[in-house]
């Protein structure tokens, strides 16, 4: 994957409360967490935990899955482009090859 993935947070703010006119105080609220808390996701700079996204979930209607979908594709992007591997491959024989 080339380009980076939106951090879900993003996507919560720009395609749900900013369409919706809900303010981050308003949606912390109806979530039961703090805006504090709220403010650093919708910008990027906290990660959706699974207790986030079952609050999300419920809030928008939508599973709390495909906002940890998000998350996660966000995470394994960040390490494949920020961390460097020094990883020796296992010996594999021919006949102990699984297909994935």
């Amino acid at each position: 994957m080339k380009r980076r993935p939106t951090h879900p947070g993003i996507v919560l703010k720009e395609d749900i409360l900013v369409p919706l006119g809900i303010s981050i105080a308003q949606a912390a609220r109806n979530m039961g967490i703090s805006r504090k808390t709220l403010s650093a996701i919708v910008n990027g700079r906290q990660a959706v935990t699974p207790n986030i996204a079952l609050r999300i979930g419920k809030a928008t209607n939508t599973t709390p899955q495909s906002w940890l979908n998000m998350q996660d594709r966000l995470d394994l992007w960040n390490e494949e482009n920020n961390a460097e591997f020094n990883i020796i491959p296992f010996p594999v024989k021919e006949e102990q090859l699984i297909e994935m």
